[in-house]
């Protein structure tokens, strides 16, 4: 690890993408990614006006698409043709794939050992090739900035900004769709997601609360607000992986601070929940870091949260784990 690790990735600042870059972001995607659209979250009385924005329906089940694409969009052709590579828990790197598909070039990407078979086989299967590393070596290969020694162009999956500024164009659609939200819930991995999000909301009307979730296990965005800037924490594996981080990059804090408002956090029994929610009620299959931003919004008063939309941000869940969750039976 660094020797100052709250120094993050040694990089300039994350800079929030304005409204014309994100404009700019979903015209470029419109052809790529879907223009996904508000659904009620089902329920027989528990919450009104509580909406999904099911990025699961993505090509590759993930919002992932929408930023990645912005940013190969962006390099030049010679810069696409070294190849695209990425540090990724799974859906980053499922998205880098696809999108070098598109551009008829190659794909890499370092994944922590500990990452599901079925998003290890997902990566494959849409043309990455993954290198499982220990989560401390995958951590230094970040924040060390080894990543400036990959022959091909590299996608920082936290900072990038042509990445956030297509991750914002979430943000322009739920505003279309819903232009008096109250409350979204948005989960956080490394941040560009609630970035990108939160950012355009703001600009779009200050007094949208953005909720940035992640699991309880691995508080890294509460942590790092408790503590006035990022701190590592005892990272555990959660069922919640694709939004869980051992810190947030503080090239990211000056970002995240003014687009989140509040942190919350999610039991992994909430989470299962959610998860077991969404797939009997609205038929949407979500991972736990797709599901926690309902088990949030489920957690509040329905009053408190108004009217809130909850971000599904990806469906790739491990079968074997999304049958005992329905069958309630608990896996260690």
């Amino acid at each position: 690890m660094p020797d100052n690790p709250q120094t993050g990735w040694g990089g300039p600042a994350a800079a929030a993408p304005d409204l014309p870059e994100v404009r700019a972001a979903a015209t470029r995607v419109a052809d790529v990614a879907t223009r996904t659209h508000l659904a009620p979250l089902h329920s027989y009385a528990d919450s009104p006006d509580t909406y999904l924005k099911p990025e699961t329906l993505q090509p590759i089940g993930s919002f992932k698409l929408r930023g990645v694409y912005n940013w190969a969009s962006s390099l030049s052709p010679e810069e696409r043709n070294r190849g695209l590579s990425t540090t990724s828990a799974g859906n980053t790197a499922q998205a880098l794939g696809y999108v070098a598909r598109l551009f008829g070039t190659t794909a890499r990407t370092v994944v922590p050992d500990w990452l599901p078979d079925n998003k290890l086989q997902s990566i494959i299967n849409y043309g990455a090739t993954p290198i499982k590393v220990p989560s401390h070596e995958l951590m230094a290969f970040m924040l060390e900035e080894r990543w400036k020694q990959e022959p091909y162009a590299y996608l920082n999956p936290w900072g990038e900004p042509a990445m956030i500024a297509g991750h914002g164009t979430i943000g322009l659609e739920i505003f279309a769709d819903l232009p008096d939200v109250d409350t979204v819930f948005v989960p956080v991995g490394g941040g560009a997601l609630v970035c990108g999000i939160g950012s355009v909301l703001k600009a779009l009307n200050p007094d949208i609360r953005i909720v940035g979730v992640q699991s309880e296990v691995n508080p890294a965005l509460a942590e790092a607000f408790r503590n006035g800037g990022p701190v590592w924490i005892d990272w555990k594996p959660p069922i919640c992986e694709g939004a869980s981080t051992p810190l947030l990059a503080a090239e990211m804090y000056p970002l995240l601070r003014p687009a989140v408002d509040e942190a919350a956090l999610v039991s992994e029994a909430d989470a299962r929940a959610a998860i077991k929610r969404l797939a009997l009620g609205n038929k949407l299959v979500a991972e736990g870091a797709g599901a926690i931003s309902v088990a949030a919004a489920l957690a509040e008063p329905q009053k408190k949260r108004g009217k809130a939309v909850c971000i599904v941000s990806g469906g790739s869940i491990d079968p074997e784990l999304l049958a005992s969750i329905l069958a309630d039976v608990v896996v260690q």
